[in-house]
């Protein structure tokens, strides 16, 4: 009876040995495909949630093992939301975008450049990578400019002028100070912060940077972790493949609304400006960024030019 429980234990690892065989295998034409590419991957703060972290981690550190470049830009509206109210700083948003003013934007530039960007860092580094964590700051990385934003007078019906405070948007991206970090084998993380003209600290979204670093490095691809699964049709069903003209339809339709508009929108200029293909992703899948890379089907909506 032992001998025909060993047996039955052999059989079963010798299954699973096969199926990681099979997995590898068919993994190999996508490692061929990413070879020596540079994948600029968004790591949203509300993807960042319990063990994922560490399954993020990982992915990072086997993408670059696999001769990938991979290039993190992180969000963090969440922790700063919850760092403002601890301080019992208001804050309140725009169109989705937060207004930051001068106390505002101290706390942001802590929250992102510090303990966000340390952990995600300190995390690639405990899975087997090499990682250095920098801000739009560092090298002039990210030159931005405020960001100009008009409402409609529902009294008037005539445009106005929004201050959103601190608020930027990335005017120009020095890719330099990456390279000389990807040259060294290490993984550059990036806190969405940018310096304007006269030195001023701007909070920007880490959507938009991370499309704007993508155009910078001619990307192979920028993927967009988030907390939903990608863009649904009508009927709530993922759409895994959109052009960007249909990806333009759904927004006019109002197929895509509310905060998955400026996300469609970052990935529709990065494949404008020369980057293959923009993915978004739900962050919170494990080990989502090998499935989406390195399997036939992807896991997300994929946007490309045509």
């Amino acid at each position: 009876m032992a001998d025909d429980t060993d047996q039955e234990k052999n059989l079963r690892q010798m299954a699973r040995w096969r199926q990681t065989g099979r997995v590898l295998i068919e993994a190999l034409p996508y490692i061929l495909q990413y070879d020596q590419k540079t994948i600029v991957v968004k790591y949203g703060g509300n993807a960042m949630t319990g063990t994922g972290t560490d399954d993020f981690s990982q992915d990072i550190v086997l993408m670059k093992q696999t001769g990938i470049d991979p290039v993190v830009v992180h969000g963090g509206g969440p922790q700063i939301g919850a760092m403002l109210k601890k301080l019992g700083i208001n804050s309140t948003f725009i169109d989705g975008l937060r207004v930051t003013d001068e106390a505002a934007v101290e706390v942001v530039e802590m929250v992102l450049s510090g303990s966000i960007n340390k952990q995600i860092v300190t995390g690639i580094n405990a899975a087997g990578g090499r990682a250095v964590g920098l801000s739009g700051k560092d090298g002039n990385l990210v030159v931005a400019r405020k960001l100009a934003m008009t409402k409609t007078n529902p009294a008037t019906g005539k445009p106005e002028a929004v201050d959103l405070g601190f608020v930027g948007e990335p005017d120009k991206i020095n890719p330099e100070v990456l390279h000389a970090i990807m040259k060294s084998e290490t993984i550059p993380v990036i806190a969405p912060i940018g310096v304007g003209p006269k030195g001023e600290t701007f909070n920007i979204n880490a959507d938009t940077v991370s499309g704007a670093v993508a155009c910078a490095l001619k990307a192979e691809r920028l993927i967009l972790l988030t907390d939903v699964e990608g863009v649904l049709d009508q009927d709530k069903k993922l759409i895994p493949r959109l052009s960007v003209s249909e990806a333009r339809g759904l927004i006019a339709n109002g197929t895509i609304s509310g905060g998955m508009i400026p996300k469609i929108q970052t990935a529709i200029d990065a494949v404008e400006g020369g980057v293959n293909a923009a993915v978004i992703l739900d962050g919170r899948i494990p080990h989502v960024l090998l499935l989406e890379l390195f399997t036939e089907h992807g896991a997300g909506t994929l946007i490309t030019a045509t």
